[in-house]
């Protein structure tokens, strides 16, 4: 119901834009240079008062309305609560939200029935009462703007500066979600770090949080703490990547090359777009193909070798990865490359040298800022990649070298870490916090040297 009423405020802003339009142009007899502001700006200030103050209200009912009907169930049923822990209330609370809107059927427990009628007469209730307040705000809100719609009314200056604190607001939000996932997952880290040193983290060779406990409590003293050595994660992850990367920085390099300085303009027309396909492709049909089709050709080329491939490879992760990765390669390569000044092409030329001499010893050392930024944004692409590593190169964690063994990565681990409904005060589920902290690290530092590359390269050639 929430949804028709956005949609209604929205065709209630646009009709108002058009009553306050005709309106600012109607004070004036249809004379608009006498008007301080444009009819258009009449017309947004009045469609942003019909509508603005209606949906942040919407917002605001859309972020605390959960809060409070689990508050509100929490309390109605304080008694079969009672004997509960944390996460057994919060489950029963979303079983019975689920069951209130059809998303658990079935369910043949009498309290959690109950408490999913108790949660649906209640959401009912609030969806009714914030469809009264829409309307009134909006009634409101076009009332009070439509009577200040005037010759001489600086409509523009209350639209420039609305939208001037919707755009801060919007940065902020940013800002704040940066912050926020940040400190979850450095305190986060810090609860993990308290109950396993932070050295046997990172260098630690052994990597089992499955079997964490050495008994049946949650007691740190219980923790086995030699099991939580990440630097098979690490190396798989590098052993991935690597492959990846010796797949798509040549091909998606040479790509670039082709289409900017040698391929004609009906040709880059449609092999670019063709080739930024890949982009677009689910991670999670490039892990079918790993799985299906370049696993068991490996395998099979393996046997007839007189090698031993496993079914789950490094190998078969890191090429599908690397195909994956090749449109990120030769985009930003592409647009690099172009971005060269053309005189340096025509000096080149002047002096009798070929076009391939001139690729070679001018534009790409003078490319080679921003194709190293390219580089190193696809290798903190391939870095968090998740899909093709679980279907392909499979959950074990072993400490090789070897690309035809199979391995895991830091993003799988997490995965598997945090699937399910956990406890999120053993040191098996905040494992996937330090690792997140690791991985963010990582994927930071990259983005950083990559950028920093960047500005050094336009800062030479703009």
């Amino acid at each position: 119901m929430v949804g028709y009423l956005v949609v209604l405020l929205l065709g209630l802003a646009a009709a108002a834009y058009w009553i306050g339009r005709t309106r600012a142009i109607a004070s004036v007899n249809g004379d608009v240079a006498r008007l301080h502001s444009l009819p258009g700006q009449h017309g947004m200030f009045l469609a942003l008062f019909a509508a603005g103050p209606a949906l942040l209200a919407i917002v605001l009912w859309s972020l605390m309305t959960p809060g409070i009907e689990s508050s509100i169930i929490a309390d109605r049923f304080a008694s079969e609560l009672s004997g509960m822990g944390v996460p057994q209330v919060e489950a029963f609370i979303r079983d019975a939200r689920a069951m209130a809107f059809g998303g658990l059927v079935g369910f043949a427990d009498p309290t959690k029935e109950a408490a999913a009628a108790v949660y649906k007469s209640i959401h009912t209730t609030s969806t009714w009462i914030i469809w009264a307040v829409a309307l009134v705000f909006s009634a409101s809100g076009f009332y009070w703007a439509y009577s200040r719609i005037a010759q001489a009314y600086r409509a523009r200056h209350v639209v420039e500066r609305v939208l001037r604190a919707f755009l801060i607001a919007c940065s902020v939000v940013a800002i704040l979600t940066t912050i926020g996932i940040v400190l979850s997952l450095i305190f986060e880290s810090l609860r993990f770090f308290q109950q396993v040193p932070f050295y046997k983290f990172l260098f630690g060779t052994h990597w089992s949080p499955q079997s964490a406990f050495t008994g049946a409590g949650t007691e740190a003293g219980a923790v086995n703490q030699d099991i939580f050595g990440a630097v098979p994660l690490f190396a798989g992850t590098l052993l991935i990547t690597f492959i990846a990367m010796l797949v798509a920085a040549p091909i998606g390099l040479m790509a670039a090359i082709y289409l900017s300085d040698y391929a004609s303009k009906s040709v880059r027309a449609v092999a670019k777009p063709v080739l930024e396909i890949l982009a677009g492709i689910p991670t999670v049909v490039y892990g079918f193909f790993a799985a299906l089709t370049v696993a068991p050709y490996f395998r099979g080329m393996g046997e007839s070798l007189g090698l031993s491939v496993a079914s789950e490879s490094a190998l078969a992760a890191g090429v599908v990865m690397g195909i994956m990765i090749i449109p990120f390669v030769s985009s930003l390569s592409d647009d690099v490359i172009n971005a060269v000044p053309q005189s340096l092409r025509d000096g080149s030329a002047g002096l009798g040298a070929t076009k391939s001499e001139t690729i070679r010893k001018v534009v790409l050392p003078a490319a080679l800022p921003g194709i190293v930024s390219a580089m190193l944004l696809a290798v903190s692409r391939a870095i968090g990649e998740t899909m093709i590593v679980v279907m392909a190169a499979g959950l074990a964690a072993n400490l090789t070298a070897n690309p035809l063994e199979a391995v895991t990565t830091v993003t799988v681990q997490i995965v598997t870490l945090l699937v399910g409904d956990q406890e999120f005060d053993s040191a098996k589920t905040l494992a996937a916090f330090a690792l997140g902290l690791v991985l963010f690290c990582i994927t930071l530092t990259l983005n950083i040297v990559a950028l920093r590359v960047v500005q050094k390269y336009r800062e030479q050639y703009d």
